[in-house]
């Protein structure tokens, strides 16, 4: 028990009453019957001009309802034998059902409890290290213990809850339990010897963790979630080293993507020194330029890494001409990037507003980034006062044409979709397609299961909290680092596996093996190259894209320890 929370304690204590109060109750009960039945029989008996006293009675009763019936005494007349039947059946129903169930739920069950409790580790493996801990889990955590899971590293789930914990065990979940505000339990969880320590709880739970953490080890790496800006600070001073805010950090996704028509990159990560940026073919000389020349056009030392349309990777041939709605991915230095900009941004293509649905904290975090890039927009708000003054915003209901023709549809470049309900999300991706074809639509999802209908309803980009908050947790490890493009297509480096060192790479082979695909290298200097790189010694690192899925191929074909 001392492993228990207080909230735990306080629902044990609950259920204890619980069963006092229905043994009480069953007791009763059969007193009352007892009692009832002994009356009866006195009455019966007088009837048939006998008499007993009560000690008679209830021993007649007793021995009547347990079906022992000894037979010294009996009734001779009908009503006497039938009232025998209704004690006797009475009895029958006490003994087979009603014991039984007394016994199951206050012997059996909390004997079953415990033993599943003694189950569940109170501490790790002494020879556990290299880990990481996680205080609770969610789709974020979810998602990073499957990152984790394919780079071998493993994980262990806190939760202070013996029967959560039990049903995350069943689940595969390697778990420990244990008070998370507790010295010992990060003790018992090894977290002198793991790589980091991650939590999304509450700010102020987070807060808890952080300081208890960090009383126990000055050197482990924490991260942690924030969903008040004010909090960062607090966080830090307890002795974050991470602080994510989801919100900022999805809404500034979010409008990352938000490519426009003028031909400008959007910088959305780094790879090594390398920046990662995306820009639209559309509204550009390099329109209808085949791959391999459209990669000769380009002026600076700006790389084409692939090639995407609404979230998926185009597999073109150098032979294969650019199209309207395509969307590069492309790498550079700053340098590179500013010139790529200079080259094909079109100052004459006017840029016409961002619709933001949704004024929630994402939403309002578009904004902010829109507000800051000197993005025209305009939130669309059902709730009037949920939007603050200083933010453009019209008031009414997204799905109603008048208010989205009055927030400026029919000239908008863009709508950036960030309601936390997926079938609002949904419904407002389909409208706003068949509204206007042309338009580009960015849409959050809050569970991956939807991902694919938004795309199928004709989002161009799709991200969820649980994406966008794993691939910041992950990356502060820094082991490899992985830049999300869209939801189920990602960016990520891996050591140079031996078997290709020095060798020709053939691309196509490692797609058909794996599904991944292999869009550039990365040299000692943190610069991103070509893969003919492999053959020379300058390049430790892969960069590959692709799903998750391909990801698992990839390294069980390579990386694999055999």
């Amino acid at each position: 028990m001392q492993y228990m929370s207080r909230d735990l304690q306080a629902v044990e204590a609950r259920q204890k009453r619980r069963r006092r109060r229905t043994i009480l109750l069953a007791v009763l009960v059969v007193v009352a019957l007892i009692f009832v039945y002994s009356s009866i029989f006195h009455v019966l008996m007088q009837h048939e001009g006998r008499e007993y006293n009560w000690a008679g009675a209830i021993y007649w009763t007793i021995t009547t309802m347990s079906t022992l019936g000894f037979g010294d005494i009996t009734f001779t007349s009908t009503a006497g034998r039938l009232f025998s039947i209704i004690v006797l059946a009475t009895g029958v129903v006490v003994i087979l059902m009603l014991l039984p169930y007394l016994f199951i739920q206050f012997v059996v069950t909390p004997w079953l409890k415990q033993r599943e409790r003694s189950r569940i580790a109170r501490r790790v493996p002494e020879t556990l290290r290299g880990h990481i801990v996680l205080v609770g889990l969610d789709t974020v955590t979810q998602t990073l213990i499957a990152r984790a899971k394919r780079a071998e590293i493993p994980t262990v789930v806190l939760v202070d809850d013996p029967l959560e914990a039990i049903k995350l065990q069943d689940e595969g979940y390697q778990v420990m339990v244990g008070p998370i505000d507790s010295l010992a339990t990060y003790r018992r969880a090894g977290v002198e010897r793991a790589l980091m320590v991650v939590s999304t709880q509450a700010d102020t739970t987070n807060t808890n963790v952080t300081f208890t953490v960090r009383a126990v080890s000055d050197k482990v790496r924490i991260a942690v979630t924030a969903d008040k800006t004010a909090s960062t600070d607090v966080l830090e001073l307890a002795g974050a080293d991470y602080v994510m805010q989801l919100s900022h950090s999805l809404g500034t996704e979010l409008a990352a993507r938000v490519l426009g028509t003028g031909g400008e990159s959007h910088v959305l990560d780094t790879i090594g020194h390398t920046l990662v940026a995306e820009a639209a073919v559309q509204g550009t000389s390099l329109l209808g330029l085949t791959l391999a020349d459209a990669q000769a056009h380009i002026q600076s030392g700006t790389r084409i890494l692939a090639v995407l349309q609404r979230g998926k990777l185009l597999r073109l041939k150098s032979s294969d001409p650019l199209r309207e709605g395509m969307v590069l991915v492309i790498a550079g230095s700053q340098a590179d990037l500013q010139q790529y900009d200079q080259q094909f941004q079109n100052p004459q293509t006017l840029e016409g507003p961002v619709l933001i649905l949704g004024g929630g904290r994402v939403g309002r975090a578009v904004a902010a980034a829109f507000e800051t890039s000197g993005e025209t927009y305009s939130i669309v708000e059902q709730v009037a006062d949920r939007v603050p003054e200083h933010l453009h915003a019209v008031t009414g209901d997204a799905a109603d044409i008048e208010v989205l023709e009055s927030a400026g549809l029919a000239e908008a470049s863009a709508v950036v979709i960030t309601t936390h309900d997926d079938d609002l999300n949904v419904y407002l991706t389909l409208y706003c397609r068949r509204l206007r074809p042309d338009l580009q639509i960015i849409a959050r999802s809050s569970s991956e299961y939807n991902v694919a209908t938004l795309y199928r309803a004709g989002a161009d980009s799709v991200l969820s909290y649980a994406a966008i908050g794993a691939t910041g947790m992950w990356n502060t490890l820094g082991h490899t680092h992985r830049v999300v493009l869209a939801e189920g297509s990602e960016l990520f480096t891996v050591e140079l596996p031996r078997r290709l060192q020095g060798a020709e790479l053939d691309e196509h082979k490692i797609y058909e093996a794996t599904g991944c695909h292999v869009v550039g290298a990365l040299n000692t200097s943190g610069e991103v190259t070509g893969v003919e790189t492999l053959a020379t010694d300058h390049a430790n690192q892969l960069i590959l894209l692709g799903d998750r899925h391909a990801e698992r191929a990839f390294r069980n074909k390579y990386l694999k320890k055999r």
